[in-house]
């Protein structure tokens, strides 16, 4: 008898170790640049450092020993799941943006215009006035309220 209570001890101990290893809340850790593809595709070659600056924001890594680099880093650990890593590099010549490596690109402006989605006008119709129940009637009257009157 005591054997079985050991074992189901056990058991009951290790199943609820393994179920609550679920119940603790992990949160996302966002670190570095976030870049969407919106402001890269308004990058261009031959725009100032303050222009890409104005548009991307500071960059992650602005290397002495590398001037004419700036790196934009990101990466997001999520509680549970893989991490995802994006970085570009932005190479400058005379103050001037030469070209762009990394993970995203610009996209062209016509090939994103074709992956926008349609717009759709939806006409809603006008909303129906019901005539106020005897309880709202008389709440109206014990609170001095008017028919259209409400709670701000």
């Amino acid at each position: 008898m005591k054997k079985l209570l050991i074992i189901n001890t056990c058991i009951a101990s290790l199943s609820l170790g393994a179920c609550a290893q679920h119940l603790v809340h992990k949160i996302d850790i966002q670190q570095g640049n976030v870049i969407t593809q919106d402001e890269l595709n308004q990058l261009k070659p031959g725009m100032t450092r303050r222009q890409v600056q104005y548009i991307l924001g500071s960059p992650m890594i602005a290397d002495v020993f590398h001037q004419d680099r700036w790196d934009y880093l990101y990466l997001l650990q999520p509680g549970y799941g893989e991490p995802s890593r994006e970085h570009v590099t932005l190479y400058f010549d005379a103050d001037l943006l030469r070209r762009i490596e990394g993970s995203m690109h610009p996209q062209d402006v016509s090939a994103a215009a074709a992956e926008q989605p349609r717009q759709v006008t939806l006409d809603v119709p006008p909303h129906e006035r019901v005539p106020p129940g005897l309880l709202s009637r008389f709440w109206n009257w014990i609170t001095f309220r008017g028919q259209g009157e409400t709670n701000l």
